[in-house]
């Protein structure tokens, strides 16, 4: 079924978008939030708590490309579950990782005006980027995908995509100093 369909099932407040979203895009969902969670049953209750987000939002939502909202969904209920669960720890998860490489170049947390502004300098950046060079650094980063998939992913070697993720990210940093926004 096609997204518009399924989005329009959605406003008509039909069951049934439930259940096309979950047999298009369940696998997908459940993997952002695997990569993030490391827990099979942890990653099928975010898919689940999802649909019912989901649910909620069309109406009076209507987004533009359902797996891009679907994923962003996702990914914002499992990094708060994440958080939750690791409140006072440190573990040696893909988000903590993650998180810990970008602040090299995007720092700590920040007030919401200065979020806005960096997503927007994000934006901007990443249509800088070569093709494979922005799947790669979304891949990581906004997937939350450990390195050795990546590689496998784009037939490299973790070192070749580790040295890509740096020499990323080290534009990154140089872009948004060059933009007035440093670490």
């Amino acid at each position: 079924m096609e997204d518009s369909q399924i989005i329009e099932l959605y406003w008509q407040r039909k069951e049934s978008a439930i259940a096309e979203c979950r047999t298009k895009y369940g696998a997908y969902c459940y993997s952002i939030a695997d990569h993030i969670l490391h827990s099979e049953q942890d990653a099928e209750e975010c898919v689940n708590d999802t649909w019912l987000r989901v649910w909620r939002s069309i109406p009076p939502r209507r987004p533009n490309r359902l797996s891009v909202f679907l994923g962003r969904i996702v990914r914002n209920l499992a990094i708060d579950r994440y958080r939750r669960e690791h409140a006072q720890k440190y573990g040696g998860g893909q988000l903590a990782a993650c998180l810990e490489e970008l602040s090299e170049c995007i720092g700590e947390e920040a007030p919401v005006e200065d979020r806005l502004v960096l997503k927007e300098l994000l934006d901007s950046f990443l249509r800088t980027l070569p093709d494979r060079n922005r799947e790669i650094f979304m891949h990581r980063y906004w997937y939350m995908a450990p390195v050795g998939e990546i590689a496998r992913r784009y037939r490299m070697t973790q070192g070749a995509v580790k040295m890509n993720l740096s020499r990323t990210r080290e534009k990154l940093r140089a872009y948004l100093e060059k933009e007035g926004i440093g670490v």
